[in-house]
């Protein structure tokens, strides 16, 4: 990624991140509103894309305000970050906000919660405790959702993405990339310690294709395929099928909070 690159700014709630520059293609993650990312290439009405952990796909023209323009819209004023809320811009046009999206200064809220910039540390602490309330409390009934990074559809490393960046730790996208951050923790499962991150393989090669977060007390929270979303597993249910193919596919756990 060049530092020269043009840059500019997510315009709608979400934006789906494609594979390839069409509609058709399968989408491979989500950007929320505000986020900034870099102009890589351009290809008719689409542009390949870096966003802030460093992922590379296509966005459509449509998604996107370019900067500084977008900047200039919050000169001098404290952002307000999106706890899922709905808005309007007074002018008749009605958003609803997902978890982690920038709102426009114009905009004023009509319902759900918001929190200055200014303030979100001391709300969000990076702990690990907080970190799993959080999980909990945003993603509580979620379904699975392939490429997803909000409470409306989420992956495995979305959900996992999306609140270690409310507590302000950007972590990578995918589950493999994730593996390969911070420490390792404990290689026994079911000591895994809470905020330690827990990667699994369904592959025989043992590439990592999940990743929950360790509740402690030999529980796990988790957005999974074979669940169809949010679900909070206990590890030493031996009556759980599922659960006992959760431990026969453990890889390793990995501890990113005060490592990365």
């Amino acid at each position: 990624m060049m530092a020269e690159s043009p840059r500019a700014a997510v315009r709608t709630p979400v934006a789906p991140l494609f594979a390839e520059p069409r509609v058709a293609s399968a989408q491979i993650s989500q950007l929320v509103a505000g986020r900034v990312v870099q102009l890589l290439e351009e290809r008719d009405d689409w542009y390949r894309v870096c966003g802030p952990d460093d992922y590379e796909g296509w966005l459509h023209r449509g998604y996107l305000v370019p900067l500084p323009a977008a900047s200039m819209r919050h000169s001098g004023q404290v952002p307000r970050i999106s706890l899922g809320c709905v808005t309007n811009d007074g002018n008749g046009g009605r958003r609803a906000m997902p978890l982690g999206a920038l709102l426009a200064p114009d905009e004023r809220v009509t319902s759900g919660e918001v929190i200055d910039a200014a303030h979100i540390a001391r709300r969000f602490p990076l702990e690990p405790l907080a970190i799993t309330r959080s999980a909990q409390l945003y993603f509580e009934g979620t379904s699975y959702l392939w490429g997803g990074v909000t409470p409306w559809g989420a992956d495995c490393s979305g959900i996992v993405q999306a609140v270690f960046s409310l507590h302000g730790l950007q972590l990578r996208r995918d589950a493999w990339q994730q593996a390969e951050q911070g420490v390792p923790g404990h290689e026994d499962i079911m000591a895994s310690d809470t905020g330690d991150l827990l990667f699994f393989s369904d592959r025989v090669d043992a590439h990592i294709t999940h990743v929950a977060l360790a509740l402690g007390g030999r529980r796990l929270v988790h957005l999974a395929l074979g669940r169809g979303g949010y679900a909070i597993e206990r590890l030493d249910d031996m009556r759980d099928a599922y659960v006992e193919k959760l431990r026969d596919r453990f890889v390793c756990a990995r501890r990113v909070i005060g490592s990365v």
